[in-house]
């Protein structure tokens, strides 16, 4: 992963992890194939190009008009031909890179997408975002350009090797002499270029993920005055990215000079030698101009396929990446045959022996052994100091993370025998911290129903206590709330994320501290929702504010991921331990 200490990084692969495109290009092999025709056709034309020249040129020699006239005329429709394929191949392959890129991004985000929760606590976001962007935008470029240009250089060069022979086999000969001299250095600057594109691409990645972080939490970064170490913070990141990538491009420009300085001192003295077979007679003129254009061209190819090369290497290291992530494991999986869960949905909950521990946290137990049954349209409220396990609880029922022991059921059914969308269909959650999305109120309650209708979605407002900050909005429902609802207030962001909940009309409900961000008359409001919409649903309530729980039919305590006490607020209370001393902290004697 790219959140990995440089050290741990694995080494890039060679340019054969560009094989891991070829399944998102075999949907599209007629058009890859047709651009491939065109490569290969503009191809063969440039090849005959210099025979064209040689012609008109030795036609000056032979003092023929009328030949003359036909070879000029010839060169015109070879230069049309080269023209028309030029522009067909690259509407092929631009369109074909588009195209994979584009199916790359969508599978990469859906795989993301249901990746669980235990997935990102390995990998910042701002590291997946940099992928889905930063890599696919390198991808792009070698799929609608360099491996079309590098396909059409390999031609050239082999193409233009025989033609050389076939023009002159002495001078070609001679040519050949200089090649190991230029391979040697592209195949050991290639490595070291392959390497330093894997870092410099990781050294990006952490400093996307570093400046997500910061921006989606500036708010909390500025009450601290906290910008000069996140300022400095990015700038080491980014400076390490720079340096990272000066070295690539240093060694890149590197090989570029051997090479090219190689290619071209071994064409001049080539092609002095073949100065003098003319003026011996031993060539014409045209044959030396058919020579040294096919030198040029074959020199040209070396040059582009060694800069070519190194973009190569970027994008295998890209492609490395962007496959880590496609084929990432995650724990929470469907299973291969998975059982439904009955309907209707009865709602009865069952925890069996659960144990479980955070994949960050290993060394900690959140929930060691809890029993837990809660019947069909039951009111069970969870307490207890915080982490006690109470959240936790929520999360293994939402099969966010998998029980390291135990099983957890929803009428009677295991969920890891069941597809996470079928039972979450039956479950509405609102949690501490609500997420509200940049779009509309109208469509963040929408939410939770995508087909309700406006009428319902008003109902769920007014039923959440929303409806009268809603329609006081300059554009009412309709009024756009900002990232992460940045123009709401914190209880207004949660009484919508009630809303939401409501519209869902789900068999569960599950709210986590859904009051903890009101004042007092909107709590006394949302509670008398809550307590309606609870009427013939399984309810589990996470409170630390007791007041909001004392008429459930249960509560259940836990402390140190264990259930220390079970009852109603009255019994527990006369009971004594530790939710008696919870009360007295947050009720008066007279409450109590």
């Amino acid at each position: 992963m790219a959140g990995q200490d440089e050290t741990e990084r694995a080494p890039s692969k060679r340019v054969g992890a560009l094989r891991g495109l070829l399944p998102f290009m075999a949907p599209y092999r007629g058009v890859t194939l047709a651009a491939l025709a065109a490569l290969v056709l503009t191809a063969a034309v440039s090849l005959v190009l210099p025979l064209a020249v040689r012609r008109v040129i030795d036609g000056f020699a032979a003092n023929n008009a009328t030949l003359l006239d036909q070879y000029f005329a010839a060169a015109l429709a070879v230069a049309a031909l080269l023209a028309a394929g030029t522009g067909l191949r690259y509407y092929l392959v631009t369109r074909l890179g588009e195209r994979v890129v584009a199916d790359i991004r969508l599978a990469l985000f859906n795989r993301m997408m249901g990746m669980s929760p235990a997935f990102f606590e390995r990998i910042l976001t701002g590291e997946v975002l940099s992928r889905l962007t930063t890599d696919t935008t390198l991808i792009l470029s070698v799929i609608g350009s360099s491996v079309s240009v590098a396909l059409r250089n390999v031609l050239i060069l082999f193409g233009g090797l025989v033609l050389l022979f076939f023009t002159s086999a002495k001078l070609s000969g001679l040519v050949l002499l200089i090649v190991p001299a230029v391979v040697v250095p592209i195949i050991v600057l290639g490595r070291r270029l392959r390497n330093l594109s894997r870092e410099n691409q990781d050294w990006i990645a952490q400093s996307s993920g570093n400046a997500s972080e910061a921006l989606l939490s500036v708010q909390t970064v500025q009450a601290f005055t906290h910008e000069p170490q996140s300022r400095s913070a990015f700038a080491v990141m980014t400076e390490r990215s720079f340096q990272s990538a000066k070295t690539r491009i240093g060694t890149r420009a590197v090989m570029t000079v051997i090479v090219i300085f190689l290619v071209f001192t071994g064409i001049v003295g080539v092609l002095w030698i073949g100065a003098r077979d003319v003026r011996a007679g031993v060539m014409s003129p045209g044959e030396l101009i058919q020579f040294l254009i096919y030198a040029v061209m074959v020199a040209g190819s070396v040059g582009a396929l060694s800069e070519i090369w190194g973009e190569l290497q970027r994008a295998a290291g890209a492609t490395e990446r962007l496959g880590e992530l496609l084929h990432a494991d995650d724990p929470v999986l469907d299973p291969v045959a998975p059982v439904a869960l009955p309907r209707p949905v009865r709602g009865e909950i069952a925890f069996q022996g659960v144990r479980f521990r955070y994949p960050a946290r290993p060394e900690v137990s959140a929930l060691d052994g809890i029993d837990l049954l809660v019947q069909p349209g039951e009111t069970v409220a969870l307490v207890g100091p915080s982490g006690a396990g109470k959240t936790t609880v929520l999360q293994l029922l939402l099969r966010f993370y998998d029980p390291q022991g135990g099983a957890v059921t929803i009428d009677g059914v295991d969920l890891r025998s069941m597809t996470r969308a079928d039972f979450r269909a039956a479950v509405a959650l609102v949690p501490q911290d609500p997420v509200i999305f940049a779009t509309s109120a109208r469509e963040n309650i929408r939410f939770g129903r995508p087909g309700a209708t406006d009428a319902e979605v008003t109902a769920a407002a007014e039923a959440a206590a929303a409806h009268d900050f809603l329609t006081a909005l300059p554009q009412g429902y309709d009024t756009y709330v900002g990232e992460r609802g940045v123009m709401l207030s914190g209880g207004q962001k949660q009484r919508i994320a009630l809303a939401r909940a409501i519209l869902r009309d789900a068999r569960i409900l599950l709210l986590d501290e859904a009051t903890s961000a009101l004042d007092a008359e909107s709590e006394r409001a949302v509670q008398a929702a809550v307590e309606r919409l609870a009427q013939g649903r399984t309810t589990l309530v996470v409170a630390h504010r007791l007041a909001t729980v004392k008429k459930a039919d249960r509560i259940v305590v836990f402390d140190k991921g264990r259930i220390v006490a079970t009852g109603t607020h009255d019994a527990l209370v006369a009971e004594g331990g530790l939710y008696a001393r919870l009360a007295r902290l947050q009720f008066t004697d007279g409450m109590v």
